[in-house]
């Protein structure tokens, strides 16, 4: 089922409304075959915006959904977006000269790693690429010319930050246009609601971006406390609106006014399904508090 693309920003990109992070595919072993199958999937049901980052899977899984994507025909390779991060250094036999985790948004790192991406992936261009988490040691101006660069070799069509505070999203955006933040929200982890992204975002026209939506499955399948309660929370609103706890974990948060794009990071195409099925409902404002009052233990303030 085709979905529109939705913009992040007014320039742009234009990606799927719910996106399929990649994260785990190296854990997953499958074959070649079966990873385009899964791609297949998603696209069907109007997923084509996939999300990467350089580390995954120990620098291995750009490699492994390129090999899949090299099965695709021409025509699924060119309805598909690529969202890619980069700055986080880690220690792995793929990357010998690591000594240490660290970070690094020199200019040559992240043009490297730009290349590097597309080359795995064998595509001609990424859609949108976010630095991975802020840098104590990153100069601005340094990152605003290697996305520059990035842009006039028409390698990268759009970039963005995440996890970003909203001084360290201002500080990069004086420099360069960002596209937006990639934050972790969900009922568990609640503090872009008030520690002013979301309201950065929002004033700025940006669209977040959402990874760990279902915390990490936290919210189905936790045995916390906190966790039990929002699991009972997202039952009740769900069979009033006859539909899964999934779907309505993911409404809550398209409920929200800086309009998120969620990144589904699942093997289960079902998963993807009830992120794709959330875009049809709607919350009220009882609904929506129900679960936050849930995961907070009282009433909003």
């Amino acid at each position: 089922m085709p979905l529109p693309l939705t913009s992040l920003a007014a320039a742009g990109p234009l990606l799927s409304p719910i996106v399929a992070g990649a994260w785990r595919m190296a854990e997953w072993g499958w074959s070649a075959q079966q990873r385009l199958r899964w791609i297949e999937q998603c696209a069907e049901l109007g997923v084509t915006s996939f999300d990467h980052a350089d580390i995954y899977g120990g620098y291995a899984v750009q490699a492994l959904f390129g090999e899949a994507l090299a099965l695709a025909p021409a025509s699924l390779r060119a309805r598909l977006q690529f969202v890619s991060k980069c700055g986080i250094g880690l220690v792995s036999p793929a990357r010998p000269q690591h000594r240490v985790k660290h970070y690094d948004t020199s200019a040559a790192h992240i043009v490297a790693s730009a290349e590097t991406s597309l080359r795995a992936l064998g595509v001609g261009r990424i859609d949108l690429l976010l630095i991975h988490r802020p840098d104590a040691l990153m100069d601005a101006d340094e990152v605003a010319a290697a996305f520059e660069a990035l842009r006039a070799a028409g390698k990268v069509a759009h970039f963005g930050a995440s996890n970003f505070t909203p001084a360290q999203f201002e500080l990069l955006a004086s420099r360069t246009p960002l596209a937006t933040n990639q934050i972790e929200l969900h009922p568990l982890q609640r503090a872009a609601l008030t520690d002013g992204t979301l309201d950065q975002l929002q004033r700025l026209r940006l669209r977040p971006m959402i990874w760990s939506p279902l915390a990490g499955g936290a919210l189905l399948a936790g045995g916390g406390e906190a966790e039990r309660r929002v699991q009972a929370a997202l039952h009740a609103v769900a069979r009033r609106h006859g539909v899964s706890a999934a779907t309505i974990a993911f409404a809550w948060l398209l409920r929200l006014p800086s309009r998120p794009l969620p990144v589904a990071g699942s093997r289960r195409v079902e998963t993807l399904r009830e992120a794709v099925d959330a875009l049809r409902i709607s919350l009220d404002a009882q609904d929506w508090a129900e679960v936050w009052q849930a995961a907070a233990g009282r009433e909003l303030p």
